[in-house]
């Protein structure tokens, strides 16, 4: 399956505007934001597990990274409410669940081998939050391996984003409030990809929280062969 897979285009959804596709699992169900692959796939989505539903063991064969967006999400290492966000490293291995139901945002297949420190950080903790060079923006630390770093930024009210260059693409997800280029307003939910090059301007109305990507299209991982 091919949808968004070009990485060399840039695009954009609207999760709340796609229907929950079941998984292979009863009670799990997914919405697809970018997909490469068949079953096995190098893939962004968000996904939805039921109460008491889980997934069986299985192995990160390309390492997965998600964002607890409502609920809890579990597996042997802990339990991760909303707002954390996690990193499982290439070959690692767990049986996630869910007692009460949650809803994660799931990049798979998107890991470079060596990238192997396993991340766990609750971004609902103030004190991680950064300064920036742009008046009315802060920036949270998450992650960073060779040329891709991943962050939050928190926008305030009327807050704006310099156009800037993209040596190695971007992309985002609203995790809260909008934020608007010259082209399109992105609301909570919305998910966007750019390509290298250069980025518009982004401005925030309302105030927001973005979870950023930037510098994964420079050398991105080979995804899994398609089914």
């Amino acid at each position: 399956m091919k949808l968004n897979a070009d990485l060399n285009k840039s695009a954009r959804v609207r999760s709340e505007d796609v229907p929950w596709s079941p998984s292979p699992l009863p009670g799990v169900a997914r919405r697809m934001l970018e997909r490469d692959g068949g079953e096995v796939a190098r893939v962004t989505s968000i996904v939805r597990y039921g109460p008491g539903r889980y997934f069986d063991r299985h192995v990160h064969s390309g390492g997965e990274e998600y964002f607890v967006l409502r609920g809890t999400f579990s597996d042997e290492s802990g339990d991760y409410p909303a707002g954390f966000y996690v990193r499982n490293p290439v070959g690692s291995s767990h049986r996630p669940y869910s007692e009460q139901g949650c809803i994660i945002l799931v990049k798979l297949h998107w890991m470079h081998a060596d990238d192997q420190e396993p991340v766990h950080i609750n971004t609902r903790d103030v004190h991680l939050w950064r300064e920036t060079e742009w008046p009315g923006i802060q920036q949270m630390p998450l992650h960073a391996f060779k040329d891709e770093v991943t962050f939050l930024y928190q926008f305030d009210v009327g807050a704006t984003l310099p156009e800037r260059s993209l040596p190695g693409g971007e992309e985002f997800f609203v995790l809260s409030g909008d934020v608007h280029d010259h082209n399109e307003i992105y609301e909570q939910g919305a998910w966007r990809r750019l390509p290298i090059g250069r980025a518009p301007e982004l401005h925030s109305k309302l105030g927001c929280i973005l979870l950023y990507k930037e510098g994964h299209l420079s050398d991105p991982p080979q995804g899994p062969a398609h089914d």
